[in-house]
């Protein structure tokens, strides 16, 4: 098995969609990781009946092979959430960027930005969800 694609990020408790390839070949859409009372879990990919319920359209029968593919998501989850979470860099030169700009100084990249965002505006909403 081999994980061919992971879309993290923080849509209620899902924390990131995959897409996994198995050895046979066939690539197989839609796994999601979720935070649960326990910790992270893989959901197998599921469509919506016309109940309004989901129902799951793979299911794995062998209890290793579950175990196997919830180690092997939840680890690279955790390894490409720690590369890409990186402490700030320091910039000696940041007091001299906010200074007053010499000719030929671009004005806008000494401005600072205003966010449009407030703190109230929740940075996912439920139609944010690619599924």
């Amino acid at each position: 098995m081999k994980i061919e694609r992971m879309n993290k990020g923080s849509w209620g408790k899902v924390r990131a969609f995959f897409d996994l390839t198995t050895q046979e070949g066939f690539t197989i859409k839609g796994f999601k990781i979720i935070e649960g009372i326990n910790g992270l879990f893989v959901s197998m990919p599921s469509q919506k009946g016309n109940d309004e319920e989901y129902y799951d359209t793979i299911w794995v029968d062998s209890k290793q092979l579950r175990e196997d593919l919830n180690e092997l998501a939840i680890n690279q989850y955790n390894q490409s959430s720690s590369d890409t979470l990186s402490p700030p860099t320091s910039n000696e030169n940041s007091s001299e960027m906010n200074s007053t700009p010499s000719t030929g100084d671009n004005l806008s990249d000494n401005q600072p930005v205003e966010s449009e965002t407030t703190a109230d505006t929740p940075a996912f909403s439920d139609d944010d969800i690619p599924f």
